[in-house]
C-alpha cells in the first residue's frame, strides 16, 4: 500500500555522447533498432543510470512491473471524475457505517505461472501488508477474510471509507505461493515476478528490460506485444532520442515543447497539471530541524517573494499553472478551496515589500550585505536539487536570484539522486525542490494524509513517510482521523475538516507552493493510436504514472507503421 514518489528526468552530457547511449541502450537481445518493430512500444520513465532488477512492487526500489505484471484490484483515474474500472475485482460495497467492505474478485485468473488466482492471494496480500510496516504507508489496519474463492470481506474497528481507494487501486495482489517464504517483503528484491498482469518479463539487461504479452491473460492477449524500458542518461539523452526516433513515450521536459509536431514528426504532447511543484522545508523544530526555514516567517517571505511567471517561463517553458496554499487543485478542486485563506491561488507576480515586512515584523534586520539576520543568523539557506533535472536546477537558481533581492540568501546544491533521497529522508536538509503527488483517487485527502499527518513523519534522523517535512499539527492529525469516518460522497460533513486543514497549512506553510506542474507526456501516435489527450484523459498520462501506464498500455493499438 506504498505510493511511490513520482520520478524526475535528469542528468547532464554532451548530445553525441547521448545519441550513442541511446542507440546502445535502444538495442535488445538483437542488432535491430528499438523503434523499428512496430508492435514493440519502447518507453523511457527518466531512469538515470543502469538498472538493478527489482520487480518487489512494494520495494523502494522497484524498477516497474507495477500493472502490467502486478495488478490491483481496480482501477482509479486521479485526473477525472469516473467510477473505478474492475480488474482482478468486478464489483465492491461498504456497510452503511463504513466499517465493512466486501469485495468480488475476478473468477477464472490465473498467476503467470498457471496457478489459479483466489481470494486467499488477496487476504494474504492485505495481511502481509499489515504486518510491515514499512509497506503500510496508509495505515491500513482492517483485517481481511475469504468468504470463499471469489468473496473477500474486509472489517475495520471503525469507519474506514477512506481506507477503500488505497485497498482497491494501489494494492497491487501479490501470489502468497510465491512469496509466503519472503522473509522481509518490503524490501527483497525480485527478479522472477509472478504476476496476473497482461504482461512477462521477457529479459532484463541494466541499459533496458524487456516484458512481452501475456497470451493468457484474462483480459485476452495485449495489442502490443512488447516493453522496451530504457535506462538513457537523463532528459537531453530523452530529448535526444525522440529525435531519433528510438523512444514511443517519455514524460519530462523537451526544448521547443510548443513546437513538438514539427521538430519531432510523429509525435504529440500532452500537458497534464496533477504534481504540484514546491520547495520543501526541514520545518519542526521539535523534531530536530535546524536553520532560518524552520521560522514560518521566513517560509512566509519566501512563498511572497518568487516571481512565478519568470518562473515558469524560464524553467517551465509556460507548461506550469497556478498553485493553491491550500494544496488543492484549483482545476478539480474548486468547489472544495476555502473562502477562509489568504489566497486562493498563490500570486503570480512577486510581493517583495510584503516578503520583508514580514522578516522585519519576526524581528530580522537587514545588514550591510542586504541579508536579513536576526540574533547574528542570516537568513541564509542552501536548497538542494538532483544534478540533470535540468528545470529543477534552473528553477532553483532563478528562485535563489528572486530570493535575494527580498533579502533571503540561497545557495543552490546540486547532488545526486542517492543523495537527495537520503538527506530528505533524514532531514538534514534546509530547502529541496520537489514535488507533491496525489493519491489513489481524486480526493484531497489522500496528499494531506500523506504529507501532513504526524504518523507519516519521524524526528531527524529517521526515515518518515511522505511526510518529510517533519509537520505535525494537532488540529490537522484532528481534522485528517475526522475525515477518515465520513463518508467521501457527503460533502457538506467533509468541508469544515478540508477548511482547517486548509488554513492551518497556509499559516504554517511547510511545503511552499511554487506552482501546479504541467507533467509532460510525449507519445508517437504515428506508430500506436488510443493515448490519452486533452479531451479525453483516461488516465495519468506519464510513463512512469502507476498503474494508470498499464491502463494506456492496453488501449494502444498499433497502426503498423
Amino acid at each position: 500500500m506504498t505510493v511511490p514518489r513520482s520520478p524526475h528526468a535528469g542528468a547532464r552530457a554532451a548530445i553525441a555522447l547521448l545519441a550513442a547511449a541511446v542507440m546502445a541502450a535502444a538495442c535488445g537481445s538483437s542488432d535491430t533498432p528499438a523503434g523499428s518493430d512496430s508492435s514493440t512500444l519502447v518507453a523511457y520513465t527518466g531512469q538515470s543510470g543502469d538498472y538493478q532488477i527489482n520487480f518487489n512492487p512494494y520495494a523502494p526500489t522497484n524498477i516497474g512491473g507495477t500493472g502490467t505484471i502486478f495488478q490491483t484490484l481496480f482501477f482509479y483515474n486521479i485526473v477525472g471524475d469516473a467510477e473505478p474500472t474492475p480488474r482482478l475485482a468486478t464489483d465492491f460495497t461498504w456497510n452503511a457505517d463504513g466499517t465493512q467492505l466486501s469485495i468480488t474478485l475476478r473468477d477464472g485468473v490465473n498467476w503467470s505461472d498457471g496457478t489459479e488466482f483466489t481470494a486467499a492471494d488477496v487476504v494474504f496480500t492485505l495481511d502481509m501488508i499489515s504486518r510491515n510496516k514499512g509497506m503500510n504507508s496508509t495505515g491500513y489496519a482492517g483485517r481481511a477474510e475469504a468468504v470463499d474463492d471469489t468473496h473477500v470481506v474486509i472489517t475495520f474497528d471503525r469507519p474506514s471509507f477512506a481506507d477503500g481507494p488505497s485497498i482497491l487501486g494501489k494494492t497491487y495482489v501479490v501470489p502468497a505461493h510465491k512469496w509466503k517464504d519472503i522473509a522481509d517483503p518490503a524490501v527483497t528484491p525480485m527478479a522472477d515476478p509472478i504476476g496476473t498482469g497482461p504482461y512477462l518479463l521477457e529479459e532484463f539487461k541494466p541499459q533496458a528490460y524487456t516484458l512481452k504479452a501475456n497470451p493468457t491473460y484474462w483480459g485476452g492477449e495485449p495489442a502490443v506485444k512488447k516493453i522496451r524500458y530504457l535506462a538513457l542518461s537523463g532528459n537531453q539523452a530523452g530529448a535526444a532520442a525522440l529525435k531519433a526516433g528510438q523512444v514511443d513515450w517519455q514524460t519530462g521536459p523537451v526544448p521547443d515543447l510548443k513546437d513538438v509536431e514539427r521538430n519531432y514528426p510523429g509525435y504529440r504532447s500532452v500537458i497534464t497539471p496533477v504534481n504540484q511543484i514546491a520547495l520543501v522545508t526541514c520545518g519542526n523544530t521539535t523534531l530536530g530541524c535546524q536553520g532560518p526555514q524552520t521560522d514560518p516567517a521566513v517560509r512566509q517571505a519566501i512563498y511572497h517573494a518568487i516571481d512565478r511567471t519568470q518562473l515558469n517561463a524560464l524553467a517551465f517553458e509556460n507548461t506550469g499553472s497556478d498553485i493553491s496554499p491550500s494544496f488543492l487543485l484549483p482545476d478539480r478542486d474548486s468547489a472544495l478551496i476555502s473562502d477562509r485563506l489568504h489566497d486562493r491561488t498563490a500570486p503570480m507576480r512577486p510581493d517583495q515589500g510584503k516578503a520583508q515586512q514580514l522578516l522585519e515584523n519576526a524581528g530580522y534586520a537587514k545588514g550591510s550585505d542586504g541579508i536579513y539576520a536576526r540574533n547574528g543568523e542570516p537568513v541564509s539557506l542552501t536548497l538542494s536539487t538532483v544534478a540533470g533535472w535540468t528545470d529543477y536546477i534552473t528553477a532553483a537558481d532563478t528562485m535563489g536570484q528572486q530570493l535575494r533581492r527580498a533579502g533571503i540568501e540561497v545557495t543552490v546544491q546540486q547532488v545526486s539522486w542517492n543523495e537527495f533521497v537520503d538527506a530528505r529522508d533524514r532531514g538534514t536538509y534546509q530547502l529541496i525542490i520537489d514535488s507533491l503527488y496525489q493519491g489513489p483517487a481524486p480526493d484531497p485527502f489522500y496528499l494531506y494524509n500523506y504529507f501532513y499527518s504526524t504518523a507519516q513523519t519521524a524526528a531527524v534522523g529517521a526515515k518518515p513517510g511522505p511526510n518529510v517535512s517533519r509537520f505535525s499539527d494537532p488540529q490537522v492529525d484532528q481534522a485528517l482521523d475526522a475525515l477518515k469516518l465520513v463518508n467521501p460522497t457527503d460533502t457538506a460533513a467533509r468541508q469544515p475538516h478540508l477548511e482547517t486543514i486548509q488554513t492551518r497549512i497556509e499559516q504554517a506553510m511547510p511545503y511552499i507552493p511554487v506552482l501546479t506542474q504541467g507533467t509532460i507526456s510525449i507519445y508517437r501516435d504515428a506508430k500506436f493510436t488510443g493515448w490519452p489527450t486533452n479531451s479525453d484523459l483516461y488516465a495519468f498520462p506519464a510513463v512512469w504514472a502507476h498503474p494508470d501506464h498499464a491502463e494506456i498500455i492496453l488501449r494502444l493499438k498499433p497502426t503498423g507503421r
